[in-house]
């Protein structure tokens, strides 16, 4: 199969930037795919396409796509495209969406053996993929929300534990040096560590225990920012490290364990008999499950133990607490989930991962909208300090591209004068999109919408009206799936994409998109009870109807 890179420069393959800016995103996440050949872009089974012919075909009717036309994407199958109108959305996407009594891995797998569905993840299926970078940014935040409720704002002389080091996992070394941190990764895929030691993600590596307890117990006593990836797997290590008595200061995990078959790895597989695991995965799919499962259990445990002696504990997001009450482990949910911890205040003010692309492949856009970012908002100084330490650090990955978090009445803002650059030649054109994780697009009840205050967790209208309004407000893209990082029927999740070609119609959709987009998420904490999101609506003129005299 030969190998997908994305087009660069402004030479046009399609009938308009638009749509050669999907096209692009679509062929940005295979250049980044943790397994291309089977376009599988991160997690596990993420795809961009459901097959490679779809992917050809998707392909060729972009290139046709007509300025008033819009592309449906069936769970990486293209299936019709319409005539529309020109500020709607070119392409229309859903992944994996299943009747909710349908809504099982189980289930899953058969309509997939049948070539019928694929696994979207989050930004797989939406082609909003960038590489690592494009989750470091939120993983940086979540350490140093972590850092200020903790440790006086920073993981300086902190030794922090995690697992996985694969598309999403990946960015978790970086984060805590950027933090100040000490890091100990546990892996079992060589590959993956040494791609993110190539990246610049982490910094060194051994298969040996003691070897990685010592760089990182010794980088923190001398306060010194150290990762360290272990070739090991956390099933074996976590409960290792609690029979001896080793406490880190923080522990936490972003191993694939919300797919039991095809991402997490059962306990006694790494290195060099990871084939062996993979065979069992093939032969006895069955055997398989309750292996990882019962791994997770021992991996959740473990955690809870380390909680126990005094380690700050949190779930990430990739359903271990969830796995390992399903095997037995009654209390997993005993530790807090990321957002519920650190960053539901943020989510009151419609603040999440906001990220754009340089279309044309220039790294200088890039920087160029790093000092627009900073200048616009020079008071922010999480912002400031991420965009300086993230030119420093980070290594482009694919088309360049940069991610930071921003709120409701900064977006729309930011977004206009990044089209002006455009308008003006200053940069070329540059798509505008986020993560899945955000504000107001996203029902996850063992992540996102853990422990909601009035106990709206599982209500998944919220990302349905999110894709719906940003539809009607004239996205490019707009993308609904099923099960994101956490796994099929336990999260319903949209996407969407804006592309800034410099045109004056351009600026109508920014401003409504931008403010829609957010402030979904504003609307969606304020009816939940949250007297920050409430204010801040009303401060905002954001119109509450519940909330109206």
């Amino acid at each position: 199969m030969t190998e997908i890179q994305a087009a660069r420069g402004d030479e046009l393959r399609c009938k308009g930037w638009r749509q050669e800016a999907i096209l692009r995103m679509l062929e940005n996440n295979l250049e980044n795919a943790e397994v291309p050949e089977e376009l599988i872009v991160y997690g596990g089974t993420g795809k961009a396409a459901r097959d490679w012919d779809c992917y050809h075909a998707i392909v060729r009717e972009l290139k046709r796509l007509e300025d008033d036309e819009t592309l449906l994407v069936q769970s990486g199958k293209p299936v019709g495209v319409f005539k529309t109108h020109e500020n709607s959305p070119r392409v229309l996407i859903a992944n994996a969406n299943l009747v909710p009594r349908w809504s099982t891995w189980e289930d899953f797998y058969e309509l997939e053996d049948l070539g019928l569905t694929m696994y979207g993840q989050m930004t797989a299926g939406s082609w909003c993929y960038i590489g690592t970078q494009g989750i470091i940014q939120g993983t940086y935040e979540t350490f140093a929300a972590l850092a200020r409720k903790h440790f006086d704002g920073t993981l300086e002389g902190r030794f922090v534990l995690s697992g996985g080091l694969g598309g999403m996992g990946g960015a978790q070394p970086l984060a805590i040096t950027m933090n100040g941190g000490a890091a100990l990764v546990v892996e079992c895929d060589e590959k993956r560590i040494d791609r993110r030691i190539e990246a610049g993600f982490c910094q060194k590596k051994t298969d040996d225990l003691d070897e990685a307890l010592d760089i990182a117990t010794d980088a923190a006593d001398a306060g010194e920012a150290v990762s360290v990836a272990l070739l090991g797997n956390c099933a074996d290590v976590h409960p290792e490290l609690v029979e001896r008595d080793v406490v880190p200061d923080v522990v936490t995990d972003q191993t694939s364990a919300h797919d039991a078959l095809h991402g997490y790895v059962p306990a006694g597989f790494y290195g060099g008999n990871l084939e062996e695991a993979m065979a069992l995965r093939e032969n006895d799919p069955e055997g398989y499950i309750r292996r990882a499962r019962e791994s997770m259990a021992a991996h959740c445990r473990a955690m809870l133990a380390l909680q126990d002696a005094g380690s700050i504990v949190f779930d990430y997001g990739n359903n271990l607490r969830g796995q390992a009450r399903d095997a037995g482990v009654d209390h997993a949910f005993d530790y807090p989930g990321f957002v519920l911890a650190y960053i539901r205040p943020m989510f009151c003010e419609g603040r999440g991962p906001f990220r754009w692309l340089a279309l044309t492949g220039n790294e200088e856009d890039i920087l160029k909208t790093d000092r627009l970012v900073m200048d616009m908002f020079p008071d922010n100084e999480t912002l400031v300090n991420w965009t300086k330490l993230a030119e420093e650090h980070l290594p482009w990955e694919g088309l360049p591209a940069r991610v930071c978090w921003l709120g409701y009445g900064e977006r729309d803002t930011f977004a206009l004068a990044i089209n002006e650059m455009v308008r003006t030649g200053d940069i070329g054109p540059i798509a505008i999109t986020r993560d899945h994780l955000d504000a107001g697009s996203v029902a996850s009840p063992n992540r996102e919408t853990e422990g909601m205050r009035d106990g709206s967790d599982a209500i998944a209208d919220w990302p349905l009206l999110n894709a719906l309004l940003n539809c009607a407000a004239g996205a490019d893209s707009i993308s609904v799936h099923n099960g994101g990082g956490v796994g099929v029927g336990l999260s319903t999740h949209a996407g969407m994409v804006v592309v800034c070609d410099g045109s004056r119609e351009t600026d109508e959709r920014i401003r409504r998109v931008f403010t829609t987009d957010p402030g979904s998420g504003v609307v969606r904490h304020a009816d939940a009870g949250y007297e920050r999101a409430i204010a801040f609506a009303r401060q905002h003129g954001i119109r509450v109807p519940m909330e109206q005299p």
